[in-house]
């Protein structure tokens, strides 16, 4: 019987715009001498669940504590944006496009800063640098979004620009105060941090229909990243670079090791994997996190019977669970010859 576990740090960015001050839409809408709010698309080109994952809110909170838009703590203290994570680094270098949520006027860029994860020894200081690489956009009446973290050398867009919704600004990336690959997306009306899935501060958290987006990105309070079968416990900086599915040799495997990676864990969530095969294999395992953990995986599986695995189809499953309910579950099938 093999087993792992392994925890991530993260570390908010940090965006220089003042904190809420509680402006509604609505209000910025019945005033005459104000243009309508704009109306977002997703801000970037990824399906959420499958490729992407939103791993951070704004901080409706006022106070020292952190409270996102469900009523969780998915919002690091005076957080201001929202944060559109890609799963691993292999998917950040293979490129996924940041674009612009709606139509506008480029209102400044920023390139040149390298992607580094910002707890990482060597990164450098970023200092009133923290947005990293990033493009910022005016919609028009004090409207304005920002684009944090992306990747080195690849800003598409010039000052002064006019780009339509879906304009393509660049990749995901991880500059800046960032440890991990993400795009921080921001709203801001004036001074003031507008949360799109919320934007009238009249409660402290609850989603409110579509708020300000054409259609809202659905909420998850946590939730797997990826999972996999490998041969050995792997290391977690294997997982946070990229992992296959898949990734038993070509030969008989000394062992059968399933894994999961997963993101927004509480205290007390659990994490099952569980092995069926041919022959009567049936093996499962659960792990309790101990506190909360912003990024986690677990890996547990069993060691080659003399003679080696039978041959034919394998299942493995990983389920997150938080109490009695379910947050993600995810199968990992595949066959040895």
């Amino acid at each position: 019987m093999m087993n792992a576990h392994r925890t991530g740090r993260l570390r908010a960015p940090f965006l220089l715009a003042p904190r809420l001050i509680g402006l509604t839409v609505a209000a910025l809408a019945a005033n005459p001498a104000q243009a309508e709010a704009p109306v977002f698309g997703m801000p970037l080109e990824c399906t959420l669940g499958a490729d992407c994952y939103i791993q951070q809110f704004v901080d409706r909170d006022p106070g020292p504590g952190q409270m996102d838009v469900g009523c969780n703590g998915l919002a690091n203290d005076a957080h201001k944006g929202t944060d559109f994570g890609l799963s691993t680094l292999a998917e950040m270098r293979a490129g996924v496009p940041v674009i612009a949520s709606a139509p506008g006027t480029v209102r400044g860029v920023r390139d040149g800063m390298p992607d580094i994860d910002a707890t990482d020894p060597a990164a450098p200081d970023v200092t009133g640098r923290e947005c990293g690489n990033g493009v910022a956009i005016s919609h028009g009446d004090g409207w304005e979004t920002q684009y944090c973290h992306m990747r080195e050398g690849s800003v598409a867009v010039h000052q002064g620009q006019k780009v339509g919704r879906g304009t393509v600004l660049g990749l995901v990336g991880m500059s800046g105060q960032a440890t991990f690959p993400h795009v921080h997306f921001s709203v801001r009306h004036g001074n003031t941090v507008i949360d799109p899935f919320n934007p009238d501060m009249d409660q402290a958290c609850g989603l409110a229909g579509d708020g300000m987006w054409m259609s809202a990105p659905p909420y998850r309070p946590g939730g797997l990243l990826a999972t996999g079968v490998i041969d050995r416990v792997p290391e977690y900086e294997e997982v946070k670079s990229g992992l296959p599915m898949d990734g038993l040799p070509d030969e008989p495997p000394a062992a059968m090791v399933i894994w999961g990676y997963a993101f927004a864990g509480e205290e007390g969530d659990v994490l099952e994997i569980s092995i069926a095969g041919p022959g009567g294999l049936r093996g499962s395992h659960s792990d309790t996190l101990p506190k909360r953990q912003p990024f986690f995986f677990r890996a547990w599986g069993r060691k080659a019977p003399a003679g080696g695995f039978p041959a034919g189809a394998y299942r493995g499953e990983v389920v997150h669970r938080r109490g009695d309910e379910v947050l993600d579950r995810r199968e990992v099938a595949f066959d040895l010859p």
